[in-house]
């Protein structure tokens, strides 16, 4: 069915209104839109006609939105992000063939990054866009085609294909190792811990699974496995990572096992994706591709 063109408002309105309301000040959005004030305000006023609602309570000189007016803006602020990206990723690859990815830092940075040229070479005319993302959003306010998930595949509204499992090491620095002597698991609460916020409860899951009191287990908290991993390597304390990607600070004696007492995460990675976009054909090659590099890598490690 067609939308009516009262509904479809201009782009310099929306982009008049989106300024406005993100500012919450016309004088500071026609500065940032390089126009003048009353250009603003007219536009504004202009949209309000249009779509038939005020969107902001005007009190003097200063503005104020509506409830429905504040409701307003999130949606336009994400249309015209979704336009923004659109336009980049044309322009970008003008023949098509771009797929957007969120990824998680580490694991896109230490092990697809790596691995991409060969996908590239495989597949040429496409361009892979990457953006860094830590945990599950809502595919319709980030303008991305898939995401690669740690977890479970629970994404409200997404396919989930499993990629791989890890496996985690408690990890410090080789002087913190010589200081303490850990012998057994329990050894481990004497150190200080380092907790990622992504997964707060890995140390108690640690603990509980070696038969060792799991409560009032305290640390610092770190927000990325890289970070987590320097500070181990500066000797902050001891450090619960995936050994796939401390692989590098081993090799190079900059951390060491504190104990040779793995565990097996219960959670996995994915490549998760809205479902409307099972026939983008991008996509479809970075699954089937994604997916042997994966199985390729679990098995070298299980032969490891």
């Amino acid at each position: 069915m067609k939308t009516p063109r009262r509904f479809l408002p201009s782009l310099s309105l929306l982009q008049a209104f989106e300024a406005a309301a993100r500012l919450q000040s016309i004088t500071e959005a026609a500065r940032e839109l390089s126009l003048t004030q009353s250009a603003v305000s007219r536009q504004i006023r202009a949209l309000e006609d249009q779509i038939g609602t005020p969107l902001f309570h005007r009190e003097r000189q200063t503005i104020r939105l509506t409830h429905g007016g504040a409701a307003y803006a999130r949606e336009v602020r994400e249309a015209l992000q979704k336009i923004s990206q659109a336009s980049m990723n044309l322009r970008a690859n003008p023949h098509g063939g771009t797929l957007s990815l969120a990824i998680l830092p580490t694991f896109g940075t230490r092990w697809l990054a790596p691995r991409l040229p060969r996908f590239l070479a495989q597949n040429p005319g496409i361009t892979i866009n990457l953006r860094s993302q830590f945990s599950q959003f809502d595919f319709r306010a980030i303008a991305v085609d898939a995401a690669i998930h740690f977890g479970r595949d629970d994404w409200p509204g997404a396919t989930c294909l499993r990629l791989m499992g890890e496996e985690v090491v408690p990890v410090c620095a080789p002087e913190m190792l010589a200081r303490h002597g850990f012998a057994t698991v329990a050894d481990l609460r004497a150190a200080p811990l380092l907790h990622l916020t992504s997964r707060p409860d890995a140390w108690e899951r640690y603990f509980a699974l070696n038969g060792v009191d799991a409560s009032h287990v305290h640390g610092m908290l770190l927000d990325e496995f890289a970070t987590s991993a320097q500070a181990a390597a500066a000797g902050l304390g001891v450090a619960l990572l995936p050994r796939f990607l401390v692989e590098e600070e081993i090799a190079s004696g900059r951390l060491v096992a504190a104990l040779p007492v793995p565990m097996r995460s219960t959670e996995a990675y994915y490549l998760c994706w809205p479902r409307e976009q099972e026939g983008h054909e991008p996509l479809r090659r970075f699954a089937r591709w994604l997916a042997a590099e994966t199985a390729a890598f679990e098995r070298a490690r299980s032969v490891g």
